[in-house]
């Protein structure tokens, strides 16, 4: 069967291949953005970029063979796009536009396999990809610290999430078979080995993504500034909610509300979480790792309250199936996915009984798949 890129490109001869995988986050959520602790790594699920330079100086053509949808980029004119998926895109040429003189026109096709709205940072995988293979193309320069940085003010500017950088770390600087524990404050890291024998990890995904993500997402980052900017009238080495300690957060919790005090205690009370759960995992201690993962959702579910009833379903399902060590919600809340640990012979009977139940209850149906640690963006030329 032809491709169907062949509407828009005429003998299309790539120069650059780059895949870049989406991440799972074993624990740690909602830290990043507070300068705290993550637990992530890619996976074997990835986007595909192939690219090329053109002969315009201004012109760039980028087609998405997994949606078949197509536009196209003024150099001398980018602007803010009404189609929410063009803008990470649009995002990325802007950015290395400003960098260098030598960025001029491109094609490009975009093929996927990560799952939209599932907690997978495809929206990380497709920014990493394309900057590092134009970087690559035009010969740019860039390291890959300074494209994540570059990939997390794209997020912050065109796309309007203002996210930490944990998705863009973790899409490009995973290795295979190892997670990364990830200093957001200091983007120290140390890789551990990934070794879950004989368990599992599963993604189970809802299929739902409640409308208010991306503002709650947004909020959930100004409430946790708030607490700071009144610890701040107290402690002035006082940064972030990194710098600050559960005896600290008590001591001046009269000046905030209740709803501010939960959010920033489930911070605090998370980084911890991530911390002992690397050493877990060191230890190969897998039930303590998985009675953290639960204890990391019922912060989510009761204190940050990013969860939602779907992911509450999936995982208080597990609660009675002693194959699971551990499930959360992963992401930035309202849908998506749960990340669980299951025994690698009763993966397949559970899901079916998830699945089933899930239909039952919600009337939407499941899909599950299991994700790999792998290896961050590749490149190769052409």
């Amino acid at each position: 069967m032809k491709s169907k890129h062949i509407k828009y490109f005429t003998d299309f001869k790539p120069e650059i291949e780059v895949k870049s995988p989406g991440r799972i986050n074993l624990i740690g959520e909602h830290t990043d953005y507070n300068e705290g602790f993550v637990l992530p790594t890619a996976i074997d699920k990835t986007i595909t970029f192939k690219l090329l330079k053109n002969e315009s100086d201004t012109l760039c053509r980028i087609y998405s063979e997994t949606y078949d949808s197509y536009f196209e980029i003024d150099l001398s004119e980018i602007s803010i796009s009404q189609a929410h998926w063009e803008n990470y895109v649009l995002g990325v040429v802007f950015e290395l536009k400003s960098r260098s003189g030598g960025f001029k026109g491109f094609d490009c096709i975009i093929e996927s396999e990560l799952p939209i709205g599932a907690g997978i940072s495809s929206s990380a995988a497709l920014e990493c990809g394309l900057a590092l293979g134009l970087n690559e193309l035009f010969e740019l320069n860039l390291s890959k610290d300074e494209i994540v940085f570059l990939c997390q003010k794209v997020e912050h500017d065109f796309v309007g999430t203002k996210c930490g950088i944990m998705d863009q770390y973790a899409s490009i600087m995973s290795k295979a078979g190892k997670v990364i524990l990830l200093d957001c404050k200091t983007q120290q890291h140390h890789y551990i080995n990934a070794s879950f024998e004989p368990y599992k990890i599963v993604l189970l995904n809802t299929n739902v993504s409640h409308s208010l993500a991306d503002s709650e997402y947004n909020s959930r980052r100004q409430e946790c500034e708030a607490v700071v900017t009144h610890i701040q009238q107290y402690h002035d080495r006082v940064e972030s909610l990194r710098d600050v300690s559960l005896e600290m957060l008590q001591n001046l919790k009269s000046g905030f509300s209740q709803k501010l005090y939960e959010r920033s205690s489930f911070v605090l009370e998370e980084n911890s979480r991530v911390l002992t759960a690397a050493g877990a995992l060191e230890e190969g201690a897998l039930e303590n790792f998985g009675e953290l993962m639960y204890a990391s959702h019922k912060g989510l579910r009761l204190k940050y309250e990013v969860s939602c009833p779907e992911l509450d379903f999936m995982v208080d399902f597990s609660l009675d199936y002693p194959e699971v060590l551990g499930s959360r919600m992963m992401g930035g809340g309202f849908g998506g996915c749960t990340i669980n640990l299951i025994h690698k012979d009763k993966v397949t009977d559970y899901v079916t009984a998830i699945k089933f139940k899930y239909k039952e209850k919600f009337g939407i149906e499941a899909t599950a798949f299991i994700a790999t640690p792998s290896q961050g963006t590749q490149i190769k030329r052409l």
